[in-house]
């Protein structure tokens, strides 16, 4: 009798454990390379490579209670930027429960933007920049193409609201970001509301305040939303000669490397594209995601990982910006009758 006893307890004890702990199968060991990219946007050499970056910030410190694996952790974060979607669906998929979901979220998202430091505008490589990009449209001289793209978010808390509301109506972060011309991002800046216009954006950022106090040897290319500066060249809004057609010509093929490298990086991580709603988050861990999403796509342009198929996004309409600006027209005249005429 009593060994039947302990026999009920201990299949009492299993079944326990198997309803609280579910199985958690290991994706690395299982899928193919194929069925990697499609779930994580990453084959599984990018994975690892990851994953042994991230690994010592989000290794948990006992294994008490069943922790979460490292692995388990990356992977639920990858998912959430690939597709987007609920906690309690991302749960369901890998074995948890929405509430360990939440918790280990901005821990590994915090862990990616610590871990990796690979956006950086790299003064001393200018060379190779400028030859990639005059290899694209024959505009010579430029160090980066310059642009703003808008994340949706969540309805901010009431007192922010206003700020947060972008000119096509909806609550959104405004992201600056400068490419090369092989759509690696070399700035970002993410901290601004929706309603902040690019050129403002511009003029407070560091990069803005640098090139105003040492102007680099080259040109930013940047849209009409943007003052023409020594160091920023924006189209000829009314060409009238030959000479300004062959250079607006040449400047919006060149410049579009911004505007194809945002399609790629919402393309890659879809919770930043409005097509699966909007960021849920606070104002802070927002940014945080949007940046861990910028270094993961240069992330993914270091490890050869495959463009991902581009999503169709709206053409952004910028208003011209009317503000007191260093004069640039005068560089822009001079390159148009040196290099276009």
């Amino acid at each position: 009798m009593a060994t039947f006893i302990m026999m009920c307890k201990e299949m009492d004890r299993v079944l326990h454990k198997e309803r609280v702990f579910r199985d958690r199968t290991r994706q690395l060991d299982t899928l193919s390379d194929d069925e990697l990219y499609a779930r994580y946007r990453m084959p599984r050499h990018a994975l690892l490579k990851l994953l042994e970056a991230v690994s010592p910030s989000i290794t948990p410190a006992t294994q008490r209670s069943h922790s979460l694996s490292p692995e388990t952790k990356l992977l639920l974060t990858l998912r959430y930027l690939s597709k987007g979607g609920f906690f309690v669906e991302l749960g369901d998929l890998h074995g948890t429960v929405k509430s360990s979901v939440s918790r280990v979220f901005h821990p590994t998202v915090d862990a990616i933007c610590n871990s990796i430091n690979n956006i950086c505008f790299d003064l001393d490589n200018l060379r190779n920049v400028k030859h990639d990009f005059y290899r694209l449209a024959g505009f010579p001289r430029v160090i980066g193409a310059i642009g703003g793209t808008l994340v949706p978010i969540r309805r901010p808390p009431a007192d922010e609201e206003a700020a947060y509301v972008c000119r096509k109506g909806f609550h959104a972060i405004n992201v600056q970001a400068i490419c090369d011309a092989n759509l690696r991002f070399t700035n970002v800046v993410t901290k601004w509301p929706g309603s902040a216009h690019d050129a403002s954006i511009l003029t407070n950022s560091s990069i803005g305040d640098q090139f105003n106090r040492n102007c680099p040897d080259g040109f930013l290319l940047g849209d009409s939303g943007y003052g023409c500066r020594p160091w920023l060249l924006t189209p000829v809004l009314d060409p009238k000669t030959r000479h300004e057609e062959r250079y607006n010509s040449s400047h919006c093929r060149t410049r579009n490397t911004i505007e194809r490298a945002f399609g790629v990086l919402k393309s890659r991580f879809r919770c930043l594209h409005k097509s699966t709603g909007c960021l849920p988050f606070s104002t802070s861990k927002n940014c945080k995601v949007i940046m861990a999403a910028f270094k993961l796509h240069n992330f993914c342009m270091d490890q050869k990982v495959p463009l991902p198929q581009l999503l169709e996004e709206d053409q952004e309409a910028h208003v011209l910006y009317q503000g007191n600006v260093q004069d640039g027209h005068q560089a822009r005249a001079q390159l148009i009758a040196h290099y276009f005429s």
